[in-house]
């Protein structure tokens, strides 16, 4: 079939076909070995004509390994061949104790292909494709492959599924069929939902970092509300401090600073009113007996102004200011984590916003009242049950709580959270705030990798965005994750059909990439510039794949392979709407004749209107499903 050598370049060669051969196989992106004495390098075949056939070097063989990348090309003598069924198993992968199937070769009559597990998993990996070109059901596939793999039980990994539309549930509630030792766990922001895990994160895990992204921060200069909230709603709820002597503290001292300012005696008591109706305790209140030398005052009565515009007793409500002021809890910092509620959290923040004086400060006033008036939103609204946690349970406690069975006897090797009945904001929120979680808690472990998880995030371009957090906070999440995560033992899982809208950083930590088809030029063109050891055939080949095959490459890949991927069985909630079933579904109105006289003339039909039932009816609201219930 090849004869000669005519053309070797850095890229490729070109081989000759012998006169008369016919080419009856289709050799379009099938693999060649060019072999001499020495070595043994494989190409792709790119072009065909009648005359020859273009190759392009992909790597060589070193003894029965193959190696990606071509340093010595080959000599212009060397045989050209097919290659063997033994040479494609060392580039597809072989059948391990530790690798998994991934799917076929469709080129190499549905060669098995093999991907090494720590090549595959211990990396960060990017799935992208069109809407109904597979990515769903193939990320379903690969995870039930390695759970149906009998040569070994995953039984501690950590699959954590960040699911926008609730698709993955079908594919995975009936895990525990394949080993009894499997567990699937489902959380949802749907508390209706059956068979699910409310989903909730414990306040005292958040960090100042968080409550800025659930408060919606947007300035550097309310970063300080943020931190000394966090500060004194852990101080307040210390079971071993004296919350109220620490209150009286603060508000000792800001009515203090108000009585010293320049203002006139009326706007200090009103400032001063403001301060107790805002932060009162039994010592601190309108109502509260001030005692005097033979007599007794209310807090309000202190501030009665007299002819000369002063207060009236300014000597006594000075002193009784005073005693309460204690400068040794200027310094004081909490010792430790404790349980608080977001209405605590709010009474923190009203002692912060006035202590700190920031609500009569002009130049932070506006800072002010926007955190207060949006965490006030959430604590009245919908989302404050996803914080709503009973009890105090440490970060371990709440990670063991996550992978575990909810009778605690059992560890889930798969975790989908839900996240389809939030909106995208504070769905993105969610999952940056469960993704720092699980990032500090593996950087903190005392033997490094010990216990990793695996984040798929489904629709990730709705999550991992060109943010302002690196301008606010400093950092990224999903970008430190991206950085770092590999060597704690947590992994990125990327899936979407919008890479273009992911942030560079994280796309640019990606190891392995499982691509299928693509349209969109901005995607491609994005895919081109962003993914390392891409070239412009593996852009062509995705073009024109089939819905379930993918072009498979990176670190777990000896070479670019087109792969087929089974569908998974059961597979998720992502197939389109049966339309047409749904149009021709609808039920027949049973007709009824009415008993005729025998002399009766039938009268002529009556006109069928168009968007009512075939029978005339107006009565059309009956074939409407009722939308309260799963019909």
């Amino acid at each position: 079939m090849f004869d000669r050598i005519r053309y070797i370049s850095d890229e490729g060669a070109t081989v000759l076909v012998k006169p008369g051969a016919q080419l009856a196989m289709n050799l379009m992106n099938l693999h060649v070995v060019f072999e001499d004495e020495k070595k043994k390098i494989l190409g792709e075949v790119d072009d065909i004509t009648e005359q020859e056939v273009k190759v392009h070097f992909l790597g060589e063989f070193i003894g029965d390994k193959f190696v990606g990348g071509v340093i010595r090309k080959p000599n212009l003598n060397a045989t050209v061949r097919i290659v063997t069924a033994e040479e494609m198993k060392s580039i597809v992968g072989v059948d391990r104790v530790n690798s998994i199937l991934l799917g076929a070769s469709p080129l190499y009559d549905n060669c098995p292909i093999y991907v090494d597990i720590n090549d595959l998993f211990s990396n960060h990996m990017a799935i992208f494709g069109n809407s109904g070109s597979g990515k769903s059901c193939g990320v379903a596939r690969l995870l039930q492959n390695v759970f149906e793999n009998p040569k070994f039980v995953p039984f501690r990994s950590n699959f954590l599924l960040f699911d926008s539309s609730g698709e993955y549930y079908n594919a995975f509630k009936d895990l525990k069929r394949l080993n009894p030792n499997y567990n699937f766990k489902f959380y949802t922001t749907n508390y209706n939902e059956p068979n699910a895990e409310q989903l909730k994160i414990p306040l005292w895990l958040m960090n100042v970092d968080d409550f800025a992204l659930l408060l919606g921060v947007n300035a550097h200069s309310q970063l300080p509300i943020i931190e000394r909230m966090c500060k004194l709603v852990y101080i307040f709820n210390q079971k071993h401090m004296n919350a109220n002597e620490y209150k009286n503290h603060l508000i000792a001292k800001a009515i203090m600073t108000v009585l010293y300012s320049n203002e006139t005696s009326t706007s200090k008591r009103n400032d001063i009113f403001s301060i107790i109706g805002s932060c009162s305790t039994p010592e601190f209140s309108l109502e509260t007996e001030v005692q005097g030398i033979g007599y007794t005052r209310k807090f309000r009565d202190c501030f009665a102004i007299d002819s000369n515009g002063q207060f009236s007793e300014s000597v006594l409500i000075t002193k009784y200011i005073s005693d309460f002021i204690h400068p040794e809890l200027d310094n004081y910092e909490p010792e430790e984590k404790t349980f608080f509620t977001l209405e605590d959290l709010e009474k923190a923040l009203n002692f912060t916003l006035i202590s700190e004086g920031w609500l009569r400060n002009e130049n932070t006033y506006g800072d002010a009242v926007t955190i207060r008036v949006r965490l006030h939103s959430l604590i009245t609204g919908e989302n404050a049950k996803y914080f709503a946690c009973r009890t105090y349970m440490t970060v371990s406690q709440y990670i063991s709580s996550l992978i575990m069975t909810p009778d605690g006897k059992q560890k889930c090797q798969i975790i989908n959270f839900n996240l389809d009945d939030v909106d995208d904001s504070f769905a993105k929120t969610l999952t940056k705030i469960y993704s720092r979680i699980l990032f500090e808690f593996v950087k903190g472990l005392k033997d490094r990798g010990s216990l990793p998880f695996n984040l798929f995030l489904e629709e990730a371009h709705r999550y991992i965005q060109h943010d302002t957090d690196e301008f606010i906070l400093g950092y990224n999440i999903f970008d430190r994750i991206a950085k770092e995560g590999r060597k704690y033992g947590i992994i990125l899982n990327l899936i979407s059909q919008r890479p273009v809208e992911i942030s560079e950083t994280v796309i640019s930590q990606c190891s392995n990439f499982l691509i299928f088809k693509m349209n969109h030029p901005r995607d491609i063109d994005y895919i081109k510039k962003m993914v390392p050891n891409i070239s412009e055939e593996i852009v062509e080949k995705q073009k024109t794949l089939q819905p379930g095959n993918c072009m498979a490459f990176g670190s777990a890949f000896r070479i670019p392979l087109i792969v087929h991927m089974q569908m998974p069985n059961p597979a998720p909630y992502s197939a389109n709407a049966d339309v047409f079933a749904r149009w021709t579904s609808v039920p027949q109105r049973p007709q009824t004749p009415t008993p005729q006289p025998s002399n009766h003339v039938a009268p002529p039909p009556r006109p069928v209107n168009p968007i009512s039932p075939g029978n005339g009816s107006t009565e059309h609201h009956s074939f409407i499903p009722n939308l309260d219930q799963n019909s």
